[in-house]
């Protein structure tokens, strides 16, 4: 099930399988916490010798997310088993769920969480197939909220124009445009977001550099034909082929994975590999979601 495929409408909040709110049995009167800036840890210290302060780096903490005035209607006959999907839905996870709100003409976003907390009143609305008072709270360790469309961008290695073909004809027949290895990713939000990159051989030593931090992340390996780096850049795992680690292939040149990020707008990157690795069938893919505080 892919985050946020059975959301219809601004009103809705979907948690990994489970719909609320409009058009549902489970109505919230409220959200908090979603459009809130999440807790920031601070390392600005006091200056010693002069007034204010020393302005240190901005840390944001988990964001908790809550669903307040919870209201659940049902049939009588049915208002039970209403109920029992809810608290099937809200169990105690290992591994965080989509959570996507859908509030206004924005559209939905997209987070990754936990239900934590749930309030459900017995009362006599069991027998009048209406309960209120409820709520339902969430915890997403990662408080960046994501598009739900999934961006990629790719780029193949350097590869030189074919230039002018002989015997000369008209109009002149310089060839296809040769591969430049370059590629741009948009984070269309306003948080840095992290991304994952597929290295795709063959090829050996790949590469992929932003032009404007200087920042790479490079690997001291070879990629056979059909093999696939893949370099999760949140996580902080090297992987090929989806199983084995290769984190300990990355070069003195190659910047912490975590700290390899897209801040918003247009980013630059370059495709590279190690001199005599040219295959233009080997490429790099980003992918990544935009990111919004």
């Amino acid at each position: 099930m892919a985050p946020g495929d059975l959301i219809t409408r601004p009103g809705q909040v979907q948690y990994g399988g489970l719909l609320l709110g409009a058009g549902t049995p489970y109505r919230w009167r409220g959200i908090t916490g979603w459009e809130d800036l999440p807790a920031l840890d601070s390392g600005t210290v006091a200056r010693a010798d002069a007034h204010g302060a020393l302005p240190g780096r901005l840390l944001a903490q988990a964001r908790t997310i809550g669903l307040d005035g919870l209201i659940i209607r049902a049939p009588r006959a049915t208002v039970g088993a209403v109920v029992g999907a809810l608290n099937a839905g809200t169990v105690p996870v290992e591994d965080e769920r989509p959570l996507v709100a859908w509030l206004d003409d924005r559209g939905p976003l997209l987070a990754y969480a936990r239900a934590t907390r749930r309030a459900i009143p017995a009362t006599l609305g069991y027998r009048l197939g209406t309960i209120t008072g409820g709520a339902l709270e969430f915890v997403a360790t990662d408080p960046r909220r994501y598009e739900l469309t999934e961006r990629a961008a790719s780029a193949t290695l350097p590869m030189s124009e074919p230039g002018l073909s002989w015997p000369l004809s008209w109009p002149l027949p310089f060839g296809d445009p040769g591969s430049t290895g370059a590629l741009s990713a948009m984070n269309v939000g306003d948080a840095e977001t992290h991304l994952i990159v597929e290295f795709r051989g063959p090829v050996t030593r790949p590469s992929l550099t932003s032009l404007a931090t200087g920042d790479a992340v490079e690997y001291d390996m070879p990629l056979a034909v059909g093999d696939v780096l893949a370099v999760d850049t949140l996580a902080g795992t090297v992987t090929l082929n989806g199983t084995a680690s290769r984190i300990y292939t990355a070069t003195s040149r190659s910047v912490p994975e975590q700290t390899f990020t897209l801040a918003p707008g247009i980013t630059n990157l370059i495709f590279r590999a190690a001199p005599g690795s040219n295959d233009p069938t080997a490429s790099a893919t980003v992918r990544y979601r935009s990111a919004y505080w």
